[in-house]
């Protein structure tokens, strides 16, 4: 297997506007239209985002990003794994590298948005491990049966 590589992405790459392009689908198909929060591409190119992909060779495996909420407070954003690489430790060492990079980006609260759907139970099951524990609507967000929201104190 080869090394996993973690980049800061520009999104330029018709590669991972394909993956992202799979994940947005995806989301779609699982959850209501009003309960759908992924980011689609161009929201991902803001410059309150910083957007990272996980790549092996050529392929992207993996992509996560945060958005900046407040000077101290921000959201992660689309994370995702390639299906052929669930289980795989990707999601892990993606999470791991965005939690470094978002604390020594002077950050002191990442807080997320997930479904509540049986889909996305390895997906809570995974920030639970990091630390993440369940809270209150944050940001914009309203309460919603279809969503789950955690945080973390970084």
């Amino acid at each position: 297997m080869s090394e996993t590589r973690i980049v800061v992405d520009d999104l330029s790459d018709p590669r991972i506007a394909r993956f992202l392009a799979e994940h947005v689908q995806q989301m779609r198909s699982l959850t209501p239209p009003e309960s759908k929060h992924a980011l689609d591409l161009d929201a991902l190119r803001r410059p309150d985002v910083t957007f990272w992909s996980a790549w092996e060779d050529d392929a992207v495996v993996g992509c996560g990003a945060i958005r900046r909420l407040d000077a101290r407070h921000a959201e992660l954003k689309s994370m995702r794994t390639a299906p052929t690489r669930t289980r795989s430790g990707i999601a892990s060492r993606l999470l791991g590298h965005i939690l470094t990079e978002t604390e020594r980006l002077g950050f002191t609260r990442l807080s997320l948005e997930t479904g509540a759907a049986d889909f996305f139970l390895p997906a809570r099951k995974l920030y639970e491990k990091f630390g993440f524990d369940y809270c209150d609507p944050f940001a914009d967000y309203r309460p919603d049966p279809n969503s789950v929201f955690m945080t973390k104190a970084l």
